[in-house]
């Protein structure tokens, strides 16, 4: 299942630095430090840890001050280390900081920042050549700072395999929610965001800002559009289906889609439909055909290349990784 989850709880350190945002550290601790009886299983998947470089920590704008959290000695015990961001990103952080994420990302921990948490990352030289996501509001100060990070200018959150970028504090959710699913699967993620009441998947490449105008004469929200369509992803939906159901064009559509949701129809309804095949694996499904046509993407061939493309894995392997049937070979 998830890294380490079969022995014991999957154990994930958060830096919390001079200034660094309350909202942020909250989001790793309702993530991954929160109790889940829930899911029903026999312990929890991941424990946290909060790890800072002196006794009292002032938090953004001296709202609190932390205090009684353990220190960077923390970070060695660290599976995965979370840093989230804070607002004054010229400001170099400590060296005994930036030697605790060397060492964390030397020995193999997963990094993951949030927000600005990227600045970080970058300053301890883990992201020279590699894609990166950052906040839009400090995206230019970032380029002058790290130019030979590969700034991803308008995405929630970018993956570069043992280091994960979000771009801002609510991408550090769809980040977060991103790992449960890649740790445990798409059906265990959908449990979390249920609890969060939060969208279970948000792909990475989509934008950081989404236009949401208050509508003048009617209620255009996407909301109902995407529950019928939820409800009907084994039929041959396509874009023109979707706009003729909200009886506006297929343009018109899309433009919608791009201001509430930054991505475009079709990519949603692609991801829709990838993570019900995830699904339906995990619930123990072992013919490739039943999946792809129960989850509308139509073949067994473009099964394969959807799991793969949104997951990394082929669908056996996404079987014996997330599957309640054991480790068999899904069959065409």
């Amino acid at each position: 299942m998830s890294q380490g989850s079969s022995q014991r709880p999957h154990r994930v350190a958060v830096i919390v630095d001079e200034g660094t945002n309350p909202f942020e550290v909250g989001v790793a601790t309702e993530l991954f430090g929160l109790p889940r009886p829930e899911l029903g299983l026999p312990g929890p998947l991941y424990e946290v840890t909060l790890c800072a470089p002196a006794p009292e920590i002032r938090m953004n704008h001296g709202f609190f001050t932390l205090t009684g959290v353990r220190g960077l000695d923390g970070v060695a015990e660290a599976d995965t280390l979370v840093v989230p961001g804070r607002p004054d990103n010229v400001v170099p952080r400590g060296p005994d900081v930036l030697d605790a994420i060397r060492r964390a990302h030397a020995r193999g921990a997963r990094i993951v920042s949030f927000c600005t948490g990227t600045f970080a990352l970058a300053e301890a030289g883990l992201l020279d050549g590699r894609r990166a996501a950052t906040h839009w509001r400090w995206a230019d100060s970032f380029r002058r700072l790290h130019p030979k990070v590969l700034l991803e200018p308008d995405v929630l959150f970018v993956d570069e395999g043992g280091l994960l970028t979000a771009a801002g504090s609510a991408a550090a959710l769809d980040l977060g929610l991103y790992i449960w699913r890649r740790d445990h699967g798409a059906e265990i993620a959908n449990h979390v965001s249920r609890r969060l009441v939060f969208a279970a998947h948000r792909d990475g490449g989509q934008r950081q800002f989404v236009e949401r105008p208050v509508p003048q004469v009617r209620d255009e929200s996407l909301a109902p559009l995407l529950a019928w369509a939820q409800e009907r992803l084994g039929d041959p939906l396509s874009v023109a289906d979707l706009a003729a159901r909200a009886r506006v064009s297929p343009a018109t559509l899309h433009r919608r889609f791009r201001a509430q949701l930054g991505t475009t129809p079709l990519a949603w309804l692609t991801s829709e439909r990838v993570t019900l095949a995830c699904q339906l694996i995990e619930r123990g499904e072992e013919r490739l055909d039943v999946v792809a046509a129960r989850s509308g993407l139509g073949s067994a061939a473009n099964l394969r290349a959807r799991l793969r493309q949104a997951t990394g894995l082929s669908p056996s392997a996404y079987r014996r990784r997330f599957g309640s049937g054991g480790g068999e070979a899904l069959v065409s």
